[in-house]
């Protein structure tokens, strides 16, 4: 399982980023796929997540109506489309899946892309 984020920045507050996720080595079409963020001296954090047909998206508290979480199955690719950006978003995010394989789920990362929010 390889996973490839790409996107991040630095941007000004207010500004937009759109993060990518680029994955392999497992049946992307049949697995949710999540972004996860972890900030400097914070644990990891869940902030977008997608179901394995994009029927259903789910997003924490304080990125709902600026995040956006899609996916594209015949590209094996997760994007998280980030708006209105706040200095409170900087952060490593990371794309996760957790894959089932011989009856264990074991959880996938990949390296992680900096997002910084500063003016």
């Amino acid at each position: 399982v390889q996973l490839v984020e790409s996107g991040g920045g630095l941007v000004q507050p207010g500004g937009s980023l759109r993060l990518s996720c680029s994955a392999s080595g497992f049946t992307f079409s049949t697995y949710d796929m999540s972004w996860y963020r972890q900030a400097p001296g914070k644990e990891r954090e869940l902030v977008a997540s997608i179901t394995s047909a994009a029927s259903s998206t789910n997003y924490k508290d304080s990125v709902k109506g600026r995040f956006t979480i899609s996916r594209d199955n015949a590209k094996n690719t997760v994007w998280l489309q980030m708006n209105s950006l706040k200095p409170e978003d900087k952060a490593v995010y990371y794309c996760n899946v957790n894959v089932i394989r011989h009856g264990l789920r074991f959880a996938y990362w990949g390296q992680g892309t900096q997002v910084t929010v500063s003016s």
